[in-house]
């Protein structure tokens, strides 16, 4: 495969409030910006439950799946109704995927934003559709978007870790860890107690607490994750860290083509076997 002629795509997670819309806005309006068109990017918004997006999508759940119609059909509360319509859009991905080959050359990236209750991505069979097939077929990486100012308590911190790893094992795709609103707060934090030990501990000296103790044993547990992930510190509102981000996003799709291509491979062609059979068999 030349990835040369693949599109990157990127496909951006995180909690409800972490701005992952405003940091695809702001990429979105850097790349608008930039006299090198070759950089285009495509976007598609698979948040059914938004009332807007900040940027201009390509393709837009909302545009084929109305999610309060969902809601009173199947009589489902929120969540019910999200996971839902993500499942009815996941049944025709297929169409998605040819509409992305058909432009592959124009875009160097097709970003993907996903709804913020993050779980219903993840954990969702759809989710896992949509991962897979994109995967299967082009460089993949996971964006992990984490609030900065949210984080500056410890044990938030650690459950955010602990979330970013879990998505890191069930992709297995490799992970950036974009640390968003860095013009808010520094997030020099952030590193220092990923890389140091002590430090993390330090900050939870005077908590007691049945969660900060489990944070001090889960931080010895995670510190492989750490030395393997990418942290890129950035800001939706100025922009700072952009240049980052993608440099990363490239040392990401290196990780790709080493490490997780060939089993995405293996699940293409499983599927196609499993496809091939069926055909037989009728």
């Amino acid at each position: 495969m030349d990835t040369e002629k693949k599109p990157i795509c990127v496909i951006v997670l995180g909690m409800a409030g972490s701005g992952k819309s405003s940091v695809i806005q702001k990429i979105n309006s850097h790349l608008a910006a930039e006299l090198d068109k070759s950089s285009n990017a495509y976007f598609i918004n698979l948040d059914p439950a938004c009332l807007e997006v900040a940027y201009s999508a390509n393709i837009d759940i909302r545009d084929t799946v109305k999610y309060k119609e969902v809601m009173k059909q199947f009589t489902l509360g929120p969540n019910g109704g999200i996971i839902t319509s993500l499942n009815l859009f996941a049944t025709r991905f297929d169409q998605i995927m040819k509409i992305i080959d058909k432009r592959k050359s124009e875009y160097k990236y097709v970003i993907l934003d996903t709804p913020g209750q993050i779980e219903v991505f993840t954990w969702s069979a759809s989710g896992t559709i949509i991962t897979e097939t994109l995967a299967s077929e082009y460089p993949t990486v996971v964006v992990y978007v984490l609030d900065v100012v949210r984080n500056a308590n410890p044990v938030t911190f650690m459950s955010n870790m602990l979330y970013a790893c879990s998505i890191l094992y069930k992709t297995k795709l490799p992970l950036l860890l974009l640390v968003n609103k860095i013009d808010i707060m520094d997030h020099k934090f952030v590193l220092d107690w990923m890389h140091n030990f002590e430090a993390f501990q330090a900050s939870l000296e005077e908590d007691s607490s049945y969660s900060a103790n489990l944070a001090r044993s889960m931080s010895l547990v995670l510190d492989t994750f750490y030395q393997e992930l990418k942290v890129v510190g950035f800001s939706a509102v100025t922009g700072e860290g952009i240049a980052d981000f993608f440099s990363n996003i490239d040392k990401c799709v290196e990780d790709y083509e080493m490490n997780y291509r060939p089993e995405y491979l293996k699940i293409k062609m499983a599927a196609e076997e499993a496809k091939k059979q069926k055909q037989q068999s009728q």
